[in-house]
């Protein structure tokens, strides 16, 4: 299971010390980083900026939001960062929510899964420069019919002037729902999880094999399937104060992530068997009880979706994942975290682990408590 860093968007302003925490891990054997959006700071620009300290780390958009740009525009952003990266873009995709796309794009939200292949289909084209893009979907239409309303009729199909370093550039799908997953299995070259645990790995895994069954064409399902899952990591002596870093963290994707009849977060946690206790953390948020919304999340919630508590601790929770269909975990916590992460996954490299435990020891002397 390889490791990155999921550095998710930006609160009030960029978040300090990830250059620091991806050069240093960089070095360590990270994998990747990856970057959100939502209605604030971009995806994709981050990645150049940070991405430039880097060498060989994988950049990639987790997630990007395809209601913010065309699939043609997403798909020059990706050829021209996949460029300067020396082709280690991954382009993660998603549909974000009614409340995002309706309220920040002013666009319908309807139909995200049919929206999704046609998304998908249009940027594989693009990247792949075989011939003039052409598409004439429910969603999407290029080149944009003469009868169109408002259309000039001079429209007329084009490929980009660039020319893609690569002919395909992995393209994965962050799904929480049964069917988005297994659509992400279908159509992707990768599947980015909401809300993973452990313990639910055998229905993740027949949702994938149900997409991968529906796959057509060359795309075959063993090659090189990717399944990513952010897991949020707090390295603290005390397990409770470590949750308490987390639980508001967990108290705003239920509670004020997407509106009380459409959060597909809470949905996707309820799925996990917490159900009860998540309408009362949602009604304390929606109520304006912010910090009692925060108190209700239960502990065995966090400790099945994320890592918290000593290093050991931590470094045996890992464990429990190994078996898992995960292949990347996405590590989001601070500096020493991240490091104490990549210890225990290198544990069959003793020198580097040590080197890493050590890193991650001098930097867990100078961390205080914080809210992620």
């Amino acid at each position: 299971m390889r490791i990155g860093i999921q550095t998710g968007y930006w609160s009030r302003r960029p978040p300090k010390g990830i250059v620091a925490a991806i050069v240093a891990g960089e070095v360590l054997g990270l994998d990747s980083v990856w970057t959100a959006e939502a209605y604030g700071s971009d995806a994709f620009t981050p990645l150049a900026w940070w991405g430039s300290r880097t060498r060989r780390v994988r950049l990639g958009t987790g997630i990007a939001q395809m209601a913010a740009r065309t699939p043609t525009a997403t798909a020059m952003q990706a050829i021209t960062l996949d460029h300067l990266s020396g082709g280690r873009f991954v382009l993660g995709l998603g549909a974000s929510g009614p409340q995002v796309v309706e309220g920040w794009y002013g666009q319908p939200y309807r139909k995200p899964l049919a929206r999704t292949r046609e998304f998908v289909d249009v940027v594989r084209e693009v990247v792949a420069r075989e011939r003039p893009v052409t598409h004439d979907g429910e969603f999407f239409r290029l080149p944009l019919p003469a009868d169109a309303p408002g259309a000039t009729g001079l429209g007329k199909a084009l490929k980009p002037t660039v020319h893609p370093l690569r002919s395909e550039i992995p393209i994965v799908l962050a799904a929480q729902g049964p069917r988005n997953v297994a659509l992400a299995a279908e159509i992707g070259d990768g599947w980015m999880a909401g809300f993973y645990a452990p313990r639910m790995d055998a229905g993740f895994r027949a949702l994938l094999e149900e997409g991968f069954a529906a796959r057509s064409g060359a795309r075959s399902p063993s090659s090189g399937f990717e399944v990513l899952a952010t897991v949020p990591v707090v390295v603290r002596d005390d397990v409770e104060e470590a949750a308490d870093v987390l639980r508001p963290h967990v108290a705003l994707y239920a509670g004020g992530m997407g509106a009380k009849e459409a959060n597909f977060h809470k949905a996707s946690l309820d799925r996990l068997g917490y159900a009860e206790a998540l309408d009362e953390v949602q009604a304390l948020y929606l109520a304006g009880r912010k910090d009692d919304a925060a108190r209700a999340v239960p502990l065995e919630l966090i400790e099945e979706i994320a890592l918290v508590g000593p290093a050991s601790k931590v470094r045996r929770d890992l464990a429990r994942w190994e078996d898992t269909a995960v292949t990347t975990m996405l590590v989001q916590g601070d500096r020493a975290s991240v490091l104490t992460v990549l210890a225990a996954a290198q544990a069959h490299d003793g020198a580097k682990a040590s080197a890493v435990r050590a890193a991650a020891g001098s930097l867990l002397a100078r961390v205080a408590p914080r809210r992620v």
